[in-house]
């Protein structure tokens, strides 16, 4: 790792710290108009595990209390009952966005897809750049701010294979630029994150707003893709024997 990047991984917690964590428990809410879009209902204070080593994300009491949404990457989605019965299930979820009644609807597992992927990225960024496959490469470096353009492999389930990544003077990530692919080619966004929290050694932004991307980077911020608020967090320490 380059300095700048040991120096933003530590300020996200270090990774010998991030290495001894197993999973992430989260406590979110979320909307915006791409809900709206999708038929989608919003998420309130929905709790999700992500786990640290690996794409697998499960959303509890969704779509409804007492079932339990997992996804494992690009491989699989399910949702089963309180006892660990399989109510639907779809393989190669990502595959689905390609058919155009995507263009105006997303079904439950379409959503739980999106979201399960989605936030499994947000809540493992910088560390996911160390991850196998991942190459990063520092392409600005302003008075206080540090750009990184990162290229991921087809293995993990992510927006875009070629992201942005800004870090402002903390180190902290300020914006990320991507193409969300499966609601479309021309879904350019810009997201933003804010409200820096410390939760056990782990810190985290609490405020995520994303926009739509004009030319020349310029969001628009008057219209709300996504909004996320992180209400808690709780870091996961892997059980060893």
């Amino acid at each position: 790792m380059s300095k700048i990047l040991t120096d933003i991984i530590n300020a996200h917690g270090g990774m010998k710290y991030w290495n001894s964590l197993d999973s992430v428990e989260i406590e979110m809410s979320a909307g915006g108009v791409l809900f709206i879009t999708k038929g989608v209902k919003p998420l309130n204070h929905a709790r999700l595990t992500i786990f640290t080593t690996h794409p697998e994300v499960v959303i509890h009491d969704y779509p409804v209390t007492g079932q339990t949404t997992r996804l494992l990457g690009d491989n699989l989605v399910e949702i089963v009952d309180a006892v660990g019965k399989v109510l639907q299930v779809r393989n190669r979820p990502r595959d689905v966005f390609r058919k155009v009644s995507r263009f105006f609807h997303w079904d439950t597992l379409d959503f739980a897809y999106f979201c399960g992927y989605a936030m499994w990225g947000y809540i493992t960024a910088p560390f996911l750049f160390l991850h196998e496959g991942v190459d990063v490469k520092e392409t600005n470096c302003a008075e206080g701010y540090n750009k990184f353009t990162v290229t991921f492999p087809q293995t993990l389930p992510v927006h875009c294979g070629n992201q942005e990544f800004s870090f402002d003077k903390e180190h902290h990530l300020n914006r990320l630029d991507y193409t969300a692919e499966v609601v479309g080619s021309w879904a350019k966004a810009a997201h933003f994150c804010d409200s820096y929290q410390l939760f056990d050694g782990l810190s985290l932004p609490t405020v995520r707003r994303v926009y739509p991307k004009l030319l020349f980077n310029k969001p628009m911020k008057f219209i709300t893709l996504v909004a996320i608020d992180i209400h808690n967090v709780i870091p996961n320490v892997a059980v060893t024997d």
